[in-house]
């Protein structure tokens, strides 16, 4: 631990004038970076008697071992300097928001010919409008669905514009009006980026010259007594509101601001940031941070307000910013803002009316954010991005897995065997989309044919739905049969249609090499595959003699444990749900036409079924209810059914005769599988 005084600049020697420091360890790595209106001041408050000083500024000057400046013309100047210096060295003693590149953004590429509609994640790319950022990509996907409806913008990928212009046939949503079909040249190029342009006014808030259109387009129609134009347009316009529904007016004059609220305690921070554009709220993202330097409120508006705005230009910096506090240097900040802009920029508190109600509204947004990160990490935003980081650099992913897919066996000494799949996107359990699978190919105890069997059947349904929408061609989907053939199509993603960027399962190398094994036999190989075993929570990879180790403390391996640790709850649920069923079965659940009313009629008439076998069909009759010819019907099909072995009490060894009534809807013939 170095004595500040053994570095201390000798006075006279900084100068009194804006500027940027820098203090470095003995290692020579910058450990903080600062700015000041006089640096001479600045400076002068780190060496002072360090008892007198905040502990964790103490912590900082006594690691520290050299200290350097940089002197600039204009507040400004320092202002970016200080950002770009933080980014290059990642000093830790500053305080850093976790980053949130992991968020999903509405994204369309007009540096492209023919400008697609996605979802995107990770850095912004130069000539691409994004949209957001929001907290999960299914919530980027229903927007969008409702407004292809009216802004048919391509959304298919490189590859599926390339074969549909060869072949001259368009995809599925070019067939149902969802995309303009540029790629058969159902549009020139400056109509599909009309439309494209026409779809980013939309999303930015410029929503009233759209609807005003359309509203007099179906006027004319009907005036022209085109009716199914008319309805077309009127149904067209109920998309719009319903897209815009999903983000409700917050503030009644169509402002572009952003919100930003902070919420804290000693040693952490929350910070929320709300986008609003043209009055509606159209993205939201928070930050976590620790505070390990001493700073106020203020402090930490300053550095979130750099970090948002640090790589932004143009309309991206809102005309109003909104903070809780005021940074020390404001005009240096608005006028760094307006620059970035290109155009005015005002940074305030607002004191009354709708921006103060909505502020408070984003301040209990960082309440809760804060809580959770301190009692639940899953629910957390940060954390789930940071997770999906860890878990793409330790698999050596391309980007961080959207969608997770997790597998697992699930059996009872090799009888009824089945397996469950859940899913989580960004970090947070998907139930809808869980499916559950009853191994079909074979009988008997075998996880690793079992886990090839149900990768299969999900991979081919995949592929089936890639088929419909002209992303796979019929070549490829020869082997892509299972017998399972997909409900009747109407323009909606089906169970299968979205493909995982993991698939994890519950298991090691022989589970692993199953899952690649079948992915490989359908060609599919844009997905990729790793096994979380349970014994040492190692990460198995295809074709690795070793596994991978995440750090015990890893939000990777917390994240992965979740998913792995659900996807055996499910397993688990459906087989004792399947395993129950089957012990409560009775011949006569079988029997044409006898309801649930009538079994138990004749239970209760003849006391158990074991009786109900040994009536003649006179005595079934005599059953209130029960004709002759459902009595004849009830006799053959207990006639053909396999008695099963006595039933034995399992606390004493002895065989009990069946003469007691058996419970309603069952049977004494426990065991026996219809």
């Amino acid at each position: 631990m170095a004595d500040p005084s053994s570095y201390r600049p000798k006075p006279g020697q900084i100068p009194d004038s804006p500027g940027v420091y820098k203090f470095r360890d003995e290692h020579h790595r910058v450990i903080y970076v600062g700015k000041a209106k006089s640096l001479r001041q600045r400076l002068a408050s780190y060496f002072q008697d360090v008892a007198n000083l905040h502990p964790r500024t103490a912590t900082m000057v006594t690691t520290a071992a050299s200290v350097e400046w940089t002197v600039v013309s204009t507040e400004v100047e320092a202002l970016q300097l200080e950002y770009s210096w933080i980014k290059e060295y990642d000093p830790r003693f500053n305080v850093k928001y976790r980053d949130d590149k992991s968020y999903p953004s509405l994204a369309v590429t007009m540096n492209e010919e023919y400008p697609r509609v996605q979802v995107m994640r990770g850095p912004k790319k130069k000539g691409v409008r994004y949209f957001g950022p929001y907290g999960h990509a299914w919530a980027i996907r229903e927007t969008v669905d409702l407004m292809l409806r009216v802004f048919p913008v391509r959304t298919c990928s490189a590859g599926v514009f390339k074969r549909s212009a060869q072949i001259g046939r368009p995809c599925l949503l070019g067939y149902i009006g969802k995309c303009s079909a540029p790629c058969v040249g159902r549009v020139t190029p400056d109509e599909h980026r009309e439309l494209a342009e026409d779809f980013c006014d939309f999303m930015a808030g410029r929503t009233g010259t759209h609807l005003t259109r359309l509203e007099q387009q179906m006027h004319e129609a009907a005036e022209d007594m085109e009716y199914e134009k008319a309805a077309r347009l009127r149904d067209d316009m109920g998309a719009l509101r319903r897209a815009m529904e999903k983000n409700a007016v917050v503030l009644a004059d169509a402002t572009d601001a952003d919100l930003v609220a902070v919420a804290e305690d000693e040693l952490e921070a929350a910070v929320q940031i709300f986008h609003v554009r043209g009055g509606r709220v159209r993205g939201q993202r928070g930050w976590v941070t620790d505070k390990v330097e001493a700073v106020d409120t203020a402090g930490l508006v300053e550095h979130a307000l750099q970090q948002l705005y640090g790589e932004e230009k143009g309309e991206a910096v809102p005309k109003e910013v909104l903070v809780p506090a005021l940074p020390e240097d404001t005009a240096a900040l608005t006028e760094w803002l307006a620059e970035r802009r290109g155009s005015q920029v005002s940074l305030r508190i607002p004191q009354r009316g709708d921006k103060k109600a909505l502020m408070e509204t984003v301040h209990r947004n960082a309440v809760q954010s804060l809580a959770l990160h301190k009692t639940k990490r899953a629910g957390d935003l940060t954390t789930r991005s940071r997770a999906l980081e860890e878990i793409a650099e330790a698999l050596d992913l391309d980007g961080a897995p959207l969608r997770i897919e997790c597998f697992d066996i699930s059996h009872l000494q090799g009888d009824d065997v089945v397996a469950s799949m859940v899913v989580f996107e960004d970090g947070l359990a998907r139930k809808s989309e869980y499916r559950r699978f009853q191994i079909k190919s074979f009988e008997g105890q075998d996880d690793v044919r079992s886990m090839h069997e149900v990768v299969s059947r999900r991979f081919r349904r995949y592929l089936q739905e890639k088929l419909k929408t002209g992303e796979w061609s019929p070549e490829d989907a020869e082997d892509a049969r299972d017998g399972e053939v997909p409900a009747e199509d109407d323009g909606r993603p089906k169970r299968f249609a979205y493909p995982p960027q993991l698939v994890v399962v519950d298991g090691g190398q022989p589970q692993v090499a199953a899952a690649k094994r079948a992915l490989e036999e359908l060609g599919v190989d844009d997905v990729a595959v790793c096994g979380l075993a349970k014994r040492l929570e190692e990460v198995w990879l295809p074709g690795e003699d070793d596994p991978v180790v995440l750090p015990r403390t890893s939000e990777g391996l917390y994240l992965l444990q979740r998913v792995r640790d659900e996807a055996h709850r499910f397993a688990i649920q459906y087989q004792r749900s399947k395993r129950g069923k089957r012990l409560k079965s009775s011949p006569l659940d079988d029997v044409p036409g006898l309801g649930e009313s009538r079994k138990q009629a004749l239970v209760k008439h003849f006391g158990s079924v074991k009786k109900l076998r040994q009536a003649t069909i006179d005595q079934i009759c005599e059953v209130p209810g029960i004709g002759r010819k459902t009595a004849e019907t009830v006799a053959a099909a207990l006639a053909h059914a396999v008695p099963a072995g006595p039933a034995v009490n399992t606390a004493t060894g002895e065989i009990m005769e069946d003469e007691t009534p058996a419970p309603a809807g069952a049977s004494s013939e426990r065991g026996t599988e219809q």
